[in-house]
């Protein structure tokens, strides 16, 4: 009977989360490299360049892949002749090893995590608890498949009750446009059918910890009812032109994943789940020989991309950008942005609209008046970093104080990731403001571009705080025009069309 100490889960757990903060898995890098190679729309073979950039960059650093650095998912499947040396369950075990990888002080990973979800919403500091699905299986040894999903993919999830005669692609292609670009394609679909809409949810998350094989897979051919349907859904998603962040390309999705399970005659539960850019998971046994050994890659397994920004590029001072400046920018152009940019996010954004409804303004140092604000919660720094890791995040959480801002504060633009809904670009048309788009899943290459940067208000709320950032060159798109022109609905459109030319 093999013996597992509770110190070997904790460390395993806790060693598990670094490795998978700053190493995509190869499978993942390989896939986006053939992404990048087969590429045709510039926008979207930019944005794969940045994300193979970081990727690299992180790795040699040890430094988060992205800022958010996830919710915990555990799959634990443990042997029935296994016995636990712990004074701990299995739950607390995970809990303990997730509290002492996201603290770690050399590589410091940001807790997202928040307590009384319907109420407070309070940080847990950790990022603990994670969520642990536990599965008793024959044999003698504890196998986990441990994952660190991202909020703006995770979001993003969508569920149906089908008919038994629906067809499922159909509903798949006809949803992933719903999604917008906010879980960061390209990446994975990860979809579970069968069970119940519970079991449906769980199957799609462990989906997404398989490797990619789908190129293999096209080459052998379907053998299963599964492997079928992976290959129509890749092929129909990938023919939406939708592409990298959403600017429309050739690729979508780089693989699609299906697990299934008995259902019920009346019943057809499908649950889909994207994973982001940032795609961290990894799978170790424990054996009672002690705590996991996890193997570093090389890093000439790594692509060699370089990403330049053409002649055409805008270069911005915004400490001295005008609002009639930036009527002059076209949707799709590249921007590097110099000078100083506010950062606020969901909280402060609250905070905000809650203290000029109180007439008390806004708080001390913060002002807006011809300024940019920056959708970010960052890494904490370590060392000699101003900052640590500080990419987008997905902005159609603020469409709802948008029209607050631009016309309450003189807010000049906005920066983040993915599309904005119809109400926020109206108000962005009417204000002749303008929305830049960062990369998503290259934030330690935009954390870069950040030479100074300190707290100026909401200390309290964390990785939420209203930051100064001073940026360098810092590379962005014109999502949204003073116009109204939107990039994330022409780019798709365009190479719709394009994908379906090429077909003939």
């Amino acid at each position: 009977m093999t013996v597992i100490r509770k110190e070997d889960v904790i460390s395993s757990v806790a060693d598990a989360l670094q490795y998978i903060s700053y190493y995509h898995p190869l499978d993942f890098v390989q896939a986006l490299e053939k992404a990048y190679n087969k590429e045709q729309s510039q926008a979207a073979k930019d944005a794969i360049a940045q994300i193979l950039i970081n990727s690299r960059m992180s790795a040699e650093g040890h430094r988060p892949i992205c800022q958010d650095t996830g919710i915990v998912t555990c799959f634990v499947k443990i042997g029935m002749n296994v016995q636990w040396d712990s004074d701990l369950t299995v739950q607390q075990m995970i809990d303990e090893g997730v509290r002492q990888g996201y603290t770690n002080q050399d590589n410091p990973l940001r807790a997202s995590v928040v307590a009384d979800p319907a109420g407070r919403r309070i940080n847990t500091k950790d990022n603990a608890p994670a969520v642990v699905h536990i599965d008793m299986v024959p044999g003698d040894k504890v196998e986990i498949q441990l994952a660190a999903k991202g909020g703006g993919s995770e979001n993003k999830t969508k569920m149906v009750m089908l008919n038994p005669s629906d067809d499922i692609a159909e509903w798949v292609e006809k949803t992933v446009p719903l999604m917008g670009a906010g879980w960061c394609p390209p990446g994975m679909l990860g979809i579970g059918i069968g069970g119940t809409a519970e079991k449906a949810a769980v199957l799609a998350k462990e989906s997404l910890m398989e490797s990619i094989d789908i190129h293999e897979l096209k080459e052998r051919g379907a053998q299963t009812t599964e492997e079928a349907l992976r290959l129509d859904i890749f092929e129909r998603v990938n023919k939406l032109g939708i592409g990298a962040q959403g600017l429309g390309g050739l690729t979508t999705v780089l693989d699609i994943k299906i697990k299934t399970a008995p259902t019920h005659a009346a019943s057809k539960p499908v649950c889909m789940i994207p994973n982001c850019a940032a795609t961290r998971h990894v799978h170790f046994t424990l054996d009672g020989t002690g705590p996991a050994e996890l193997t570093p890659p090389k890093l000439e397994d790594w692509p060699e991309v370089t990403w330049e920004v053409g002649d055409s590029v805008r270069r911005v001072n915004l400490d001295t950008v005008t609002k009639a400046d930036v009527q002059e920018w076209k949707s799709g152009e590249t921007v590097l942005l110099s000078g100083k940019i506010l950062t606020g996010r969901d909280a402060a954004h609250k905070r905000i609209q809650e203290m000029l409804a109180n007439g008390e303004g806004l708080p001390e140092g913060v002002d807006f008046n011809n300024r940019f604000i920056y959708y970010v919660g960052p890494v904490d720094a370590v060392g000699d970093e101003v900052v640590g890791p500080a990419g987008p995040t997905t902005s159609t959480r603020m469409d709802k104080f948008t029209d607050m801002m631009l016309g309450e504060t003189g807010l000049t633009g906005m920066i983040g990731k993915a599309e904005r809904g119809p109400a926020a670009i109206e108000s962005i048309k009417q204000h002749k403001a303008v929305y830049l788009m960062a990369v998503g899943g290259a934030a330690y290459l935009v954390a870069k571009a950040i030479k100074k940067s300190r707290v100026v208000a909401f200390e309290d709320l964390g990785m939420e705080a209203i930051y100064e950032f001073e940026v360098e060159d810092m590379p962005v798109t014109v999502a949204v025009d003073s116009n109204g022109v939107n990039a994330h609905q022409t780019g798709p459109d365009t190479w719709r069309v394009n994908i379906a030319e090429m077909e003939k």
